[in-house]
């Protein structure tokens, strides 16, 4: 699960940041209004939690672009204005949640699953697909009720792949999801290609009932057997 934070308060920022690693998110950081603008203009990203008042620019304002661009049901509002005002433009722009500060950050980690759980998994923690199921909040992979062990990239892939079975998944889009933006800095995309083969022998070693397809000379595809 890939998350952005918008928040010009550098200890603040950190602070959150440190814990969402903690939870194993891939966590990207934006501390000002251009380069956050830049950053949903470019990538995708599964919550976004955006601070009103910024440095050359206003939250709302690009909760406004987000919602132009149908991503803004996953954005929680995090910001010191408690104004009454502030929460209805950002609900009305379509934000999911509205934390005012200072907030505990076990507050904050239970709206994000919460938010997580709305978008992407119809309020529930697990994918099932046949003997698979994949708990999202206990990052646990059962197929045939046999745990079986991922490592941190290996569940996060599996989790985007279940997301968008069924369809085409470029290496670009999914090295962008797993690895975050710095992506870019990489040479060539054979750490996805391992990553991968060590995912597909796990599931076909425990007969699991989807299979990752290889589209060549273009990406992956997952689909249920």
């Amino acid at each position: 699960m890939k998350i952005l934070v918008i928040e010009d308060e550098a200890e603040l920022l950190e602070t959150i940041k440190e814990s969402l690693v903690k939870e194993q998110y891939i966590v990207e950081t934006a501390a000002d209004f251009n380069v956050a603008y830049e950053k949903i203009s470019i990538y995708d990203y599964d919550c976004i939690l955006l601070d009103i008042m910024l440095p050359n620019g206003n939250g709302l304002d690009i909760l406004e672009e987000l919602k132009k661009m149908e991503k803004s049901e996953n954005v929680i509002i995090i910001s010191a204005k408690n104004s009454l005002d502030d929460k209805l433009n950002g609900l009305a722009l379509g934000a999911d949640d509205y934390l005012t500060k200072p907030f505990h950050i076990a507050e904050l980690n239970a709206r994000i699953k919460a938010v997580l759980r709305r978008k992407n998994f119809k309020g529930k923690n697990c994918i099932e697909i046949g003997n698979i199921v994949l708990d999202i909040q206990e990052r646990t992979l059962f197929i045939d009720e046999k745990n079986i062990h991922l490592n941190r990239k290996e569940f996060d892939i599996l989790i985007y792949f279940l997301l968008n079975k069924n369809r085409l998944i470029t290496k670009t889009a999914l090295a962008e999801y797993v690895w975050g933006d710095h992506i870019d800095q990489a040479d060539n995309f054979d750490f996805i290609y391992y990553q991968i083969k060590n995912l597909r022998k796990k599931l076909e070693d425990s007969s699991a009932d989807i299979v990752i397809e290889n589209i060549y000379g273009v990406g992956y595809k997952l689909s249920e057997k």
